[in-house]
């Protein structure tokens, strides 16, 4: 059974942007550094080229190892024209793909961002708009949006052919709002839309905890909420698998890679942790999910 959002506090809500700022952004002070003013992309750019762009940083392509955003975004389906709605796009790693692509391709990208009720939220999505407004003729028009416990549509209803879920549904279920997610989505996305998921997965079997106090969601638990939502899962994807991952760590999923914490979440870092056997592990083991909007 779903759990209630009614029992996660609005305290709970509140640490969430903290949570946000680590699993998106990395540890605080180490966001993608602003991508380097570029012309805008010619027409007809793929998906393959606006991931070698050369406006993306060093640290962000390391990370396509782990990511395969080429290889995930053909998954999902990406095309030139659609409408992408992307939840809470935290520093940009995915949008540095996603607006030239779709800014060459006479596309459109949403940003559904946090909701600025604190100066946390604030400062992550002025940042975010800052970055986009830095460079316009690298990430053409994206429009920002909000997704929060009290936010509106996230797009006009059934205006979008793809909407990204990008490892943050632990964060929506700590925050009693994933059910909420789901909902929004399904509103706006046309008849026969895409929902794209990547999210650290917790072992099959395991009794799912309904905060996702560790950062890790059972596959067929995710599957379930988006099924109640409306959604058909069409197609399940092992890109981003990682089996090396034995999801037993001492900070959660955020002791891997790229976070890398030392020390629980709002504690100084530990100089004194041995970080090497979880960077040899790499990132997290994620499914990677294509659900579908029934086209009736």
């Amino acid at each position: 059974m779903p759990f209630s959002p009614s029992t996660i506090s609005f305290s709970r809500r509140g640490a969430l942007v903290g949570a946000l700022a680590l699993a998106a952004c990395g540890k605080k002070g180490e966001a993608s550094p602003e991508p380097a003013a570029v012309s805008r992309p010619a027409k007809g750019l793929t998906i393959a080229q606006a991931v070698a762009g050369d406006w993306r940083s060093p640290a962000d392509k390391a990370r396509d190892a782990w990511r395969h955003p080429v290889e995930t975004l053909e998954f999902w389906g990406l095309k030139p024209g659609q409408t992408v709605v992307e939840f809470w796009p935290g520093a940009g790693w995915f949008t540095d793909i996603l607006a030239p692509y779709l800014a060459a391709n006479n596309g459109k990208l949403i940003a559904a961002d946090l909701e600025p009720t604190d100066p946390a939220a604030v400062e992550i999505v002025e940042a975010y708009r800052a970055r986009l407004k830095a460079n316009p003729k690298l990430f053409g028009q994206v429009e920002i949006t909000a997704f929060g416990a009290t936010s509106g549509p996230v797009a006009p209803a059934g205006s979008a052919d793809l909407v990204l879920f990008l490892r943050n549904l632990h964060n929506w279920m700590a925050a009693g709002i994933a059910e909420k997610a789901f909902r929004d989505a399904f509103a706006a996305l046309k008849p026969g839309g895409v929902l794209g998921i990547e999210e650290h997965r917790a072992a099959a079997g395991d009794v799912q905890d309904a905060l996702a106090a560790d950062g890790y969601v059972q596959q067929a638990y995710v599957i379930r909420l988006a099924q109640e939502a409306g959604f058909v899962l069409d197609k399940a994807s092992e890109i981003n698998a990682n089996p090396k991952d034995t999801r037993d760590h001492p900070f959660g999923v955020w002791t891997l890679p790229p976070v890398r914490l030392t020390s629980p979440r709002g504690k100084a870092p530990d100089p004194s942790f041995d970080q090497t056997k979880f960077d040899a592990i790499g990132e997290s083991d994620r499914m990677t999910l294509r659900l579908v909007k029934p086209a009736a």
